[in-house]
């Protein structure tokens, strides 16, 4: 195999649709490389312009690199689909899925859950579904929460207490920045890097089965990439992994 085919195999698998599309196109417009590159997080274009540069350097090989990010993007484009996720008190909701549906999106995960709240109660179904998700083999869990949610009144266990009882999960919870604790309030689940569920509703019974709460579903490997991204990234200044 030549090396022009390791780098675009390479660039096949870590590239999303959208990030391959967005490269192309910008090179095809006569940006520089560095420019092209503009869209991706600092950390991936550490990552991806090693890849580019020799071949869009080489005689020829802008012209091979552009048709190659082009086969990258078709061949990994997904139609995005996007439904309404409802919480409502007596089954009152008609339209799209109900919140509890996310119990059977992580109970199906093959390949990762990444779940960011302000806190778990333990009566929350996504809470016994991430128990599980630890016990397949080959899930990777992420869990990002609110260190100090239970010192503001919320309910349920700390991050040590989360970090404990999903053993084989990497637990994050927010530290200082400025000298003020980071608040997380961010309430979404990435589940094999292609479901996201973004959400009002906090992961506790009442919220899953009775308050009124909307959120949406959303089937689109390239939003939960840049999603799970910028969240791995904030790690550096907005969180602390919790060891127990």
């Amino acid at each position: 195999m030549s090396s022009d085919e390791e780098v675009f195999r390479e660039l096949g698998r870590s590239l999303t649709s959208t990030e391959a599309a967005d490269i192309a196109r910008r090179l095809s417009e006569n940006y520089p490389l560095t420019s092209a590159l503009a869209g991706l997080s600092p950390a991936r274009k550490a990552e991806v312009k090693p890849l580019l540069k020799p071949i869009a350097d080489a005689t020829d090989g802008l012209g091979r690199l552009i048709g190659a990010l082009w086969a990258v993007a078709a061949a990994r484009e997904v139609r995005t689909r996007v439904e309404p996720l409802w919480t409502m008190p007596g089954h009152v909701a008609q339209l799209g899925a109900l919140t509890p549906s996310i119990v059977d999106l992580v109970d199906g995960a093959r390949m990762s859950v990444v779940c960011s709240t302000f806190n778990f109660q333990t009566t929350s179904g996504l809470w016994h579904a991430l128990e599980r998700a630890c016990e397949r083999t080959g899930v990777d869990v992420c869990v990002y929460m609110d260190r100090d949610a239970s010192k503001k009144g919320a309910s349920g266990p700390t991050p040590g207490e989360v970090a404990a009882h999903l053993a084989r999960a990497r637990v994050f919870a927010t530290t200082t920045h400025d000298g003020k604790y980071v608040v997380n309030h961010a309430k979404f689940v990435s589940v094999d890097h292609r479901f996201v569920i973004v959400t009002s509703a906090n992961f506790s019974w009442s919220a899953e089965n009775h308050n009124v709460e909307l959120g949406v579903q959303i089937d689109d490997p390239a939003l939960a990439a840049a999603i799970e991204r910028e969240i791995t990234d904030a790690r550096k200044v907005c969180y602390e992994e919790v060891c127990v």
